[in-house]
């Protein structure tokens, strides 16, 4: 697979994921809010460490480089396809509520992804 077909799919379903779980337990965020809010970066971690794995061991230099443009691409594709459905889409949300509710936990993506790829520079150069 091409690498920004993977770049681009991996980002899709770090998007995706996650939000087939918000709508599956949704009912938690009226009735148990922070249990709600507590699974959702969870569930955010898990498949932003899984792929950040399998995208980088495929490949061989400038882990740090990769890493970090990497987090920065799933981060806006998340954001991307948050705002079809949070603004423009039937949610209506305002931008700011967005920003402060859901948009800045993508802010872990590059976080992982970049700790990624400097464990992995780091370890080339030993």
């Amino acid at each position: 697979m091409h690498k920004s077909v993977k770049i681009g799919l991996y980002g899709f379903l770090i998007w995706l994921i996650p939000f087939a779980v918000s709508v599956l337990i949704f009912p938690l965020r009226a009735t148990q809010r922070p249990l709600f809010e507590s699974i959702m970066p969870v569930v955010l971690v898990i498949w932003t460490v899984f792929f950040s794995i399998v995208y980088l061991l495929g490949i061989k230099s400038g882990f740090q480089k990769e890493s970090i443009l990497l987090g920065i691409i799933w981060l806006l594709i998340g954001i991307f396809f948050d705002l079809l459905i949070f603004i423009a889409g039937p949610l209506k949300m305002a931008l700011w509520d967005y920003m402060t509710d859901i948009g800045v936990m993508y802010l872990i993506i590059p976080t992982i992804t970049s700790g990624f790829g400097y464990l992995m520079e780091r370890h080339s150069r030993n």
